[in-house]
């Protein structure tokens, strides 16, 4: 691996500006909102968010009619939604010991340091409030969401004192689970209707505290991108397949099918937990794999997560 392989630049932080600009939508159109007349605003469409039930006035849409209310009280009542305005866009970011691994295009602290810098570029040019965290085994450090160039330079510092900060042998030791920290503190940080993106290790989600993130998704947009490394998918056929970690050194012979097939059923229970975890709280999911750029990966996540927000 070569150090830019190993460690995160400035110039690939900053470098992700220009790739956000390959997404679709990623120049919002301003909407004629029907509390402004001609005016153009910045409410989003009719939003999703609904108010109350009221009766029938005519010009209102048929389509929001709501029949059950209609049915029991023999009067025609409509359905009354807010329109969605902005919405703070965060991300938290891992960058611990146990993300200081790669066999591919870089190390998993690499990858997820690129795709924060991607999401945060893409808000921007969105003209939405961007923050973040970056956290690792003992501490967080937060960026409060801003409309703002430094708020991003911000982040992207963080992330690279961050990155920079692990070293090769690191303890790997965690009292609890690095991600529980991050969500008990950004319980303090986020406010109710952001999007919030976390990158986070693929195996986080065997210590994941899932009521932390439960009371996050009950108010938030919640997408979910654990990263990984292909090795953590499947082990290659060979006689001695040697890991080092600080001063240990471990030698497997994986010429041993069950010794594959194990680390394989591993790995796919993790990637079955995850997709059980997004789809009891409705939020989106999108493994990260180290051997391909993450503008790859997350192009049709986030366009498709635009397109939601128009």
């Amino acid at each position: 691996m070569t150090d830019s392989a190993a460690y995160i630049t400035l110039d690939a932080l900053l470098e992700a500006r220009r790739h956000c600009r390959e997404l679709p939508l990623s120049g919002r159109p301003m909407h004629a909102g029907r509390q402004t007349g001609r005016q153009f605003s910045r409410l989003r469409g009719r939003g999703i968010d609904f108010d109350q039930v009221r009766l029938y006035q005519p010009g209102d849409d048929i389509r929001n009619i709501d029949w059950r209310v209609t049915a029991r009280t023999r009067k025609a009542h409509t359905k009354v939604f807010n329109e969605e305005r902005e919405r703070p866009i965060f991300v938290l970011c891992e960058q611990s010991s146990r993300m200081f691994f790669g066999t591919q295009r870089c190390f998993k602290s690499v990858l997820a340091a690129e795709a924060c810098a991607l999401i945060a570029w893409m808000a921007l040019a969105h003209n939405d409030r961007i923050g973040g965290m970056v956290f690792d085994a003992e501490q967080c450090h937060e960026i409060r969401p801003r409309r703002s160039r430094q708020a991003i330079l911000q982040l992207l510092n963080r992330l690279l004192s961050g990155n920079h900060a692990l070293q090769p042998g690191a303890p790997a030791a965690m009292t609890d689970e690095p991600l529980n920290l991050a969500l008990r503190h950004s319980r303090e940080v986020i406010r109710p209707g952001s999007i919030l993106y976390l990158l986070c290790d693929h195996s986080a989600i065997d210590g994941l505290s899932q009521p932390l993130l439960n009371a996050l998704g009950a108010h938030n947009d919640l997408v979910l991108l654990p990263i990984f490394d292909p090795l953590e998918a499947s082990l290659p056929s060979s006689p001695a397949l040697e890991f080092v970690q600080d001063h240990q050194r471990l030698t497997l012979n994986t010429t041993d099918t069950a010794l594959r097939e194990a680390w394989a059923t591993q790995f796919l229970t993790r990637q079955q937990a995850w997709q059980q975890l997004a789809t009891r709280l409705r939020c989106g999911l999108q493994p990260l794999d180290t051997s391909r750029p993450p503008i790859e990966q997350l192009r049709l996540l986030l366009s498709t997560h635009a397109r939601r927000r128009h």
